[in-house]
């Protein structure tokens, strides 16, 4: 086995490759927690709902989010590949990377959000009722305040598993660290690149996840 050559670590391309990374993941992010927040809020009021309606809202809306948790996100990115060029002009790069991460994460967060919302505990929630909250403030102040610390942890759990999305971009070019590790480490065989970006990956890895557990227990009651 040769020798590990650090030399040949481009650490300029390193850097933009970094902040690429950060772009595509904190784009993404925010768009998936606009869209699978209330999207998560929409599935649990729709399950608790006697209405014929929102029985059926449900039915449909668990389908879809069912269909597009259970499709690999290296087959959903090639798949959305015309959609990504008629969205946004580009299916490569970060800009053509976003819309497929957030149609990938944004169901997957949803669920987490509808699990954290049935935890809360149904006496508060009938508490509010009788009090005549309606059913924005059931949300806003019964809701999201009891569910906040499980809400908080769907949301690292999801932007981790969104680093792991954005390695798998690189497959079809998406830019980042995925694309470096990829293009350097198997087309290259320059192992050593390969290695310091899957270094690189496990830190923002490591960091995200201390960052939400902390903001979790900060905000876990007592």
């Amino acid at each position: 086995m040769s020798e590990l050559d650090f030399s040949q670590v481009s650490w300029e391309e390193l850097g933009n490759s970094t902040l690429e990374t950060l772009q595509m993941l904190g784009a993404s992010a925010l768009f998936t927690l606009v869209i699978g927040l209330p999207l998560g809020i929409l599935l649990f009021l729709a399950s608790r709902s006697s209405l014929t309606l929102m029985k059926v809202i449900y039915i449909v809306l668990s389908f879809i989010v069912n269909i597009l948790r259970s499709v690999p996100f290296i087959i959903l990115i090639v798949a959305l590949i015309p959609f990504t060029r008629s969205l946004v002009g580009t299916s490569t790069g970060v800009l053509g990377t976003i819309p497929p991460l957030v149609i990938g994460a944004a169901p997957f967060f949803a669920r987490l959000v509808e699990t954290s919302l049935r935890e809360v505990d149904k006496g508060v929630i009938e508490a509010a009722q009788a009090m005549g909250a309606s059913t924005g403030q059931i949300i806003r102040r019964v809701l999201l305040r009891e569910a906040l610390p499980g809400l908080l942890a769907a949301l690292t759990i999801t932007v981790v598993t969104l680093v792991s999305y954005t390695a798998m971009s690189g497959m079809i070019g998406g830019g980042g660290l995925g694309t470096l590790a990829i293009n350097y480490g198997y087309y290259r065989y320059e192992t050593a690149v390969m290695i310091v970006a899957v270094v690189l990956m496990i830190v923002l890895v490591q960091l995200l996840q201390m960052a939400g557990d902390r903001l979790v227990r900060h905000y876990t009651r007592k």
